[in-house]
């Protein structure tokens, strides 16, 4: 098959589909985590569910393993983050992503 752009083959390359996410699961799954109103997975902060949604402290869903690292997109590997800390987190696994500790006093 043609596309307009003169490519043959689908987007892929190889006539493969591109899988899509469940539109209906993924607002369900967001209106049940924002029920419960939990801290950020990531930094264990608080989110103030009130924020406009492109601000840096507003709440999205975390994937816990990332759907790039074969995480599913389930509730069970969902959680609550900040956005900026969702951003800076990007599709690391839990084990390769740590917060940074600071140390701001020390006893000699």
């Amino acid at each position: 098959m043609q596309h307009a752009l003169g490519c043959v083959g689908s987007a892929l390359g190889g006539g493969g589909r591109v899988s899509q996410r469940n539109t209906a699961a993924r607002d369900r799954d967001r209106a049940a985590i924002r029920r419960t109103k939990p801290p950020c997975g990531i930094c264990e902060g608080e989110i103030d569910y009130s924020l406009p949604y492109l601000d840096p402290m507003s709440f999205v869903v975390d994937h816990v393993i990332p759907l790039a690292k074969g995480g599913v997109d389930e509730l069970a590997n969902k959680q609550a983050a900040h956005r900026s800390c969702n951003q800076t987190k990007a599709a690391k696994l839990p084990e390769d992503f740590a917060p940074r500790v600071f140390v701001t006093s020390r006893s000699w």
